[in-house]
């Protein structure tokens, strides 16, 4: 039975040409995609009208990383929904894919007729409107879409109901905020951003994550020897927070500052959305920031870092050609978003100049390893919204060991800013108003993959919440189903998109 099933389990390579040779000797070939965590009743019906369709029926299953559906998901592993999949007497072939572009597989493996079942048939439009217009460009005059008939089950619902996934206290919070908030309500709310006009101006950094092994310790030296396995390389810092804020706003532009010794232009712009215009701005005594992180592969833990950067400021004639542009460019835009990491680009005449001409300002001052005590928010003022972790909050209050809300309260009344947010970590987050609100949002994930970048997205997400006036409580929760989010993908990948934040946020609410 085990040779059986694995003979069923192959390769997206060997499916394609499997799929082939079935199209040329006249078989009609059924395709269905998805998480397949749960195999329900409503499941087993889609999958048996599907394969009424057609000769031969092959199933996609979505890999592991690929899957951000909520939390604890998926709840079991690639390979063991692979193998529950291919148990199934109707299926005849399944194989493990990539989903990072939806439906992607499906142009590659070609089937006659897509099958899509009761939970995509009802899902709704607003949701997954781009998924919508990614399937339109798939199927067109290409693939025929099987809609399969019968009874809907949800996994989401199911899971939630039966698997504690939340504590007693985080399932209260996301009861009493369903009630406050219905979900056509949250995406009416957040479809609200697309228009908005968004200026970003920050440090970009390259991340590339070099992933080794563990030989063991060196003879000659009290060190331990690692083996170069692999690589990767993201765009990182502004690049990354520009990303994010385009899969929600059609307008928006970047402002960085590039090395002219080694850009990484060309990397920089493959990884750019289509619709984040940019303008680099250029030093002559640096490369563009990189920070190389060494990785022990087996245990996904992070052993050394090394950073090739000038965190000295640019010369004046730069700082001036800089505040001349943004003179004239900042009054375009809704929304100014300063993502300070410390290293040299946004010096104080600059940042004078996005204080005097920027009609709402928010900010993240970074602490990292090349700045670590003199980066701090207070060298700003004037601000409309705040967003730091625990460890930037501290350092800029000088206070290690105070409970973490009498500090923040203490920073924000010294600063002169509207909305204070701090992330904590395992703890949420908690945030703060002029108007005298105060909240504390639990944390939504229940995986981490890597906390690289997810500062960065919760930073995009929040302020184009609050330059749009949206209640505290509500800006805190997108926030943290942001960082849930980014929490499961390494380092900057790929941005959150806004189907998933919605997708991720109508499972939890359920």
């Amino acid at each position: 039975m085990e040779k059986q099933l694995e003979n069923k389990i192959v390769s997206l390579d060997e499916l394609i040409s499997i799929v082939s040779n079935y199209k040329k000797d006249g078989k009609v070939v059924v395709q269905s995609h998805g998480i397949f965590d749960l195999i329900h009743p409503g499941i087993v019906k889609h999958l048996n009208s599907a394969k009424d369709e057609g000769d031969i029926l092959v199933v996609t299953v979505i890999k592991d990383t690929d899957v951000r559906r909520g939390p604890g998901r998926p709840i079991f592993p690639e390979d063991m929904r692979a193998k529950n999949v291919a148990s199934l007497s109707q299926i005849d072939y399944v194989c493990i894919v990539e989903d990072e572009n939806s439906f992607s597989c499906v142009q590659k493996i070609k089937p006659d007729i897509f099958a899509k079942g009761e939970a995509y048939k009802k899902r709704d439009k607003k949701i997954h409107k781009k998924i919508f217009e990614e399937e339109r460009n798939i199927y067109f005059d290409k693939v025929q879409i099987h809609e399969t008939k019968g009874f809907s089950f949800s996994s989401s619902q199911i899971i939630n109901q039966f698997l504690e996934m939340y504590s007693t206290d985080v399932k209260a919070f996301l009861k009493k905020f369903s009630e406050k908030y219905h979900f056509d309500k949250i995406v009416d709310m957040i479809n609200s951003l697309e228009d908005m006009k968004v200026l970003l101006i920050g440090d970009g950094i390259i991340d590339e994550y070099h992933y080794c092994t563990s030989m063991g310790k060196s003879a000659k030296s009290p060190l331990v020897v690692q083996q170069y396995q692999n690589h990767e390389v993201f765009a990182g810092g502004a690049f990354a927070i520009a990303n994010h804020i385009g899969g929600v706003c059609n307008n928006i532009k970047l402002v960085t500052l590039l090395g002219e010794k080694d850009s990484k232009e060309d990397f920089i712009n493959s990884c750019l959305k289509p619709n984040v215009n940019h303008k680099y701005f250029y030093r002559n005594d640096s490369t563009t920031t990189i920070k190389k992180r060494y990785i022990d592969q087996y245990l996904n833990q992070k052993l050394f870092e090394v950073n090739y950067l000038n965190s000295s400021y640019i010369n004046k004639e730069l700082e001036n050609e800089i505040i001349t542009y943004l003179e004239e460019e900042i009054p375009k835009y809704d929304l100014v978003l300063t993502s300070d990491f410390g290293h040299g680009f946004i010096s104080d005449p600059i940042i004078r100049t996005i204080e005097k001409h920027s009609k709402i300002l928010a900010v993240n001052t970074q602490t990292n390893g090349a700045n670590a005590g003199y980066n701090m928010i207070t060298k700003y003022r004037d601000l409309h919204f705040i967003c730091l972790d625990e460890p930037e909050v501290r350092w800029a209050a000088q206070n290690r060991y105070t409970n973490i809300e009498d500090v923040a309260k203490d920073l924000f009344e010294k600063i002169n800013c509207d909305y204070l947010i701090t992330t904590l970590g395992k703890s949420g987050s908690i945030g703060m108003t002029k108007a005298g609100d105060f909240n504390r949002t639990p944390i939504f994930s229940t995986k981490v993959l890597d906390t690289v970048g997810a500062g960065d997205a919760f930073f995009a997400f929040t302020a184009l919440c609050i330059a749009k006036d949206m209640p505290l409580d509500f800006v805190s929760f997108v926030g943290n189903a942001v960082g849930a989010l980014a929490v499961q993908i390494m380092c900057n990948k790929k941005p959150v998109e806004k189907f998933e934040l919605l997708e991720f946020i109508h499972t939890i609410l359920k």
